[in-house]
């Protein structure tokens, strides 16, 4: 089970999720080349050990368990694993 970053997040892109995960599998961050142009930010699944530090930390409430992500942001498990797949 990994976390997933939805609609809330975009054009939000507030890094005090980044800041709160302990392996640094939220990207890109905002030293990263690519910040501007992303949509949202992402977690990377293969990396992120489920400790759930993120949630708390949004601002916007945009972050779920894979399990719990609502219905109609559902697409963003997907694009969210695709970010990772380039």
């Amino acid at each position: 089970m990994t976390y997933v970053i939805c609609e809330p997040c975009v054009g939000t892109k507030d890094t005090a999720c980044v800041d709160a995960c302990p392996v640094d599998c939220i990207h890109p961050t905002k030293d990263e080349p690519e910040f501007e142009q992303a949509e949202l930010l992402y977690i990377d699944p293969a990396e992120c050990i489920d400790c759930g530090a993120c949630v708390p930390a949004c601002p916007v409430e945009a972050i779920f368990e894979e399990s719990e992500v609502p219905e109609k942001w559902a697409e963003y498990t997907a694009k969210n694993a695709e970010y990772f797949q380039a």
